[in-house]
């Protein structure tokens, strides 16, 4: 190992505890792997230690020449996540050398280790990092720092005479990183190692991660460890990193594989993770390397990964042929951020998802005047394959739909239909805050109070929706849009607190806000409080009634905040321009399409389709429904085992249904 790695004290220091001869080589021989399976056998060395990465590449090479050391009794390895490859469980079973498997990071070293036994051919791929070192202790702790049940993923604490005193004049970090150890009766500490693991029933760890490497995509909690053990499995993958890449709704996930014996193409490595793992897990871009990147402790250099060529290739592209071909390719080109889009590419391997799909249907349903459902994108992914379903529809002569303008303000303004049923439910329930919309956002850095309250009252001028009420006019519930008349925003300073007071103080605020109703026809429907921690630290909490916003709404809110709060810090103006359509539009719009005939015949076939359904939903449940509808409750999460969830899914698909319905069905 690199001098730079704390391995190498491990090596030099064991060796001589024991008596032994240590073989020092150069950077060179350290690098050249046929020049160190040389060395090993001319000095007769009896144990090696690699990083898990090296040693890959160091059997392969020795499995192909035939080079086994005929000295060499044990090999140990550490440093990165141990996958056996084929090469290294043939060249493990010539040698007849035990492999042991280390974990440890640098401010404990070794805490656990596994030696891996029987035939090499029957090792896992993603072997454990086995159990606890004489002298150590291995505590797997929830997100509230209570022990994870066998079996439930956890951060992995570390205790025992290895722990390190801290960082060198670093006390921040070290208080960070380095906890009072509650599970030690003499006040030890614990280290903070930042890895996701979980304890198997023998007593083993099975390392799944770092808890910084999951990645929230789509709205999707993603463990791209997962995804690299899944890829790992493919008979031609050798080594595989999967990463996340940029942001927002452009945030995707990319895999880096190195393949060994054949080349192994896009398509076969996206057919491969499909029939294992759900679609938003599938990586938008593959590239395949000759060699990941390493560093100079031989682990995978992760900000060295390239960045991937969503591009198409001279070669593979196909320019468009028709008006409607070129149409679409325009819009998947703009949606997917790509010079130009050939008409065979998938819109799915181009790096699109289902909310790219949104706003690809959204732009065509524009552009062509046709009524395009989402799922046509997912039938028909490439420019080619949907121009025929768009030229399908126009031929046909589908009834084309109105486009959204502005509506006259003096006249009552008419609800949307789900805005309708927040509006009805509110009535039946007063004082109910079921339907608030809640969010809480951590500021950390020096925050210009002014630029973000004057951002957020750039949001509210905006969007007439935020400064609606809803009353009753003429026995019918109407939108009223009240004029801009500034924003404040109300500033709570907890810096005075302790620390402990203060967590809790932003917890019972967050909570109060939370459970606090709103007045829907009074107002405001949307509020903001700023909480002041310190002087480079706070939380924004938002609060907002459903019938003005939806989730998607809350990601809009988020990324115009962003662009303003930014302009307005910096002295400049609002960078957004003004909306053509407002949400009373579109209300009055759908009110306008949706009645007559076109009402009728979607709700004759609703009727036809649920026909002798039941008038209410009885579930096996335990406890009888009260008189009035409490809201009180709790939800459970339950892991289903890989098989399982491959099966549900492949009924679902095969009933036309979402796994949802096939569980509920299941359970009623």
């Amino acid at each position: 190992a690199s001098i730079s790695f704390d391995v190498s004290f491990h090596e030099m220091f064991s060796c001589w505890n024991e008596g032994g001869r240590l073989v020092l080589i150069g950077e060179e021989e350290r690098y050249d792997q046929a020049g160190l399976l040389e060395v090993m056998e001319r000095e007769g060395v009896e144990r090696l230690f690699m990083p898990a990465v090296a040693l890959q590449q160091l059997a392969e090479l020795a499995d192909a020449r035939g080079l086994f050391p005929s000295s060499l009794r044990e090999v140990q390895t550490a440093g990165e996540a141990l996958r056996v490859t084929e090469p290294m469980r043939r060249w493990i079973a010539a040698l007849d050398a035990p492999l042991f498997n280390h974990y440890g990071p640098s401010e404990t070293h070794v805490v656990t280790a596994l030696g891996l036994k029987g035939e090499p051919g029957a090792w896992p791929v993603l072997p454990s990092i086995g159990g606890p070192i004489a002298n150590t202790q291995c505590h797997v702790l929830d997100a509230a720092g209570n022990p994870s049940p066998i079996g439930v993923p956890g951060e992995l604490f570390l205790g025992g005479v290895m722990v390190a005193r801290g960082y060198l004049n670093r006390p921040a970090r070290t208080a960070e990183k380095f906890l009072p150890d509650p599970f030690s009766a003499n006040g030890a500490r614990m280290y903070r190692t930042g890895d996701r693991v979980r304890w198997l029933p023998n007593g083993e760890i099975e390392f799944l991660g770092r808890v910084d490497e999951q990645v929230k995509i789509r709205g999707f909690r993603i463990e791209p460890g997962e995804v690299e053990a899944v890829l790992a499995t493919h008979p031609h993958v050798h080594e595989a990193v999967v990463v996340a890449r940029g942001e927002g709704t452009a945030r995707r996930l990319v895999a880096y594989v190195v393949a060994h014996g054949a080349r192994v193409g896009t398509a076969e490595l996206r057919a491969h993770l499909k029939g294992r793992l759900p679609d938003y897990m599938v990586p938008s871009a593959f590239v395949v390397m000759d060699a990941l990147p390493l560093t100079p402790s031989g682990k995978v250099a992760r900000r060295a990964l390239p960045v991937p060529d969503y591009e198409v290739s001279d070669e593979r592209y196909v320019a468009p042929r028709t008006p409607a071909e070129e149409v679409l390719a325009g819009i998947w080109a703009e949606v997917l951020k790509l010079d130009r889009v050939g008409v065979e590419e998938s819109f799915f391997e181009l790096g699109g998802h289902s909310l790219l799909a949104i706003r690809v249907v959204s732009r065509v349903r524009d552009a062509f005047a046709v009524e395009l459902p989402l799922r046509a994108l997912f039938e028909a992914p490439t420019v080619a394959e949907l121009a025929q379903r768009v030229d399908a529809l126009r031929t046909a002569g589908v009834a084309v739909l109105p486009a959204i303008t502005p509506v006259d303000r003096t006249a009552p303004l008419p609800l949307s239909f789900a805005q309708e049923r927040l509006w009805f439910l509110d009535r039946l329930q007063p004082g109910s805050a079921f339907y608030n919309i809640p969010a809480a956002w951590r500021l950390s850095g020096v925050t210009d109070v002014s630029a973000l309250e004057r951002s957020l009252g750039e949001i509210v001028r905006r969007h007439e929706v935020l400064r609606t009420v809803f009353r009753e006019v003429d026995g019918a519930a109407a939108q009223v849009v009240a004029p801009f008349a500034g924003f404040t925003l109300p500033v709570e300073d907890l810096s005075a607190l302790a620390d402990a007071d203060r967590q809790g103080a932003v917890r019972r605020r967050s909570a109060e806000e939370t459970a606090r109703p709103f007045d829907l026809s009074a107002g405001p429907l949307f509020r903001a409080t700023l909480l002041r921690l310190g002087d480079e630290e706070h939380v924004l909490l938002i609060g907002m009634h459903h019938i003005v916003s939806d989730g998607w709404s809350l990601g809009v809110l988020l990324r115009e905040l962003s662009a303003l709060y930014d302009a307005f810090r910096q002295g400049a103006g609002s960078p957004l321009a003004d909306l053509p359509v407002q949400y009373a539009d579109y209300a009055a719009w759908q009110r306008h399409v949706l009645r007559g005939e076109v009402l009728d015949r979607q709700l004759g076939w609703w009727s036809e389709r649920l026909a002798g359904a039941p008038a209410l939903l009885e579930l096996p449940t335990d406890r009888p429904r009260p008189p009035v509808q409490t809201y009180r409750g709790a939800s459970e999460s339950i892991r289903f085992p890989a098989e399982l969830l491959d099966g549900l899914q492949a009924v679902a698909r095969g009933e036309g249904a979402t796994v949802f319905m096939v569980l509920l069905g299941a359970f009623q």
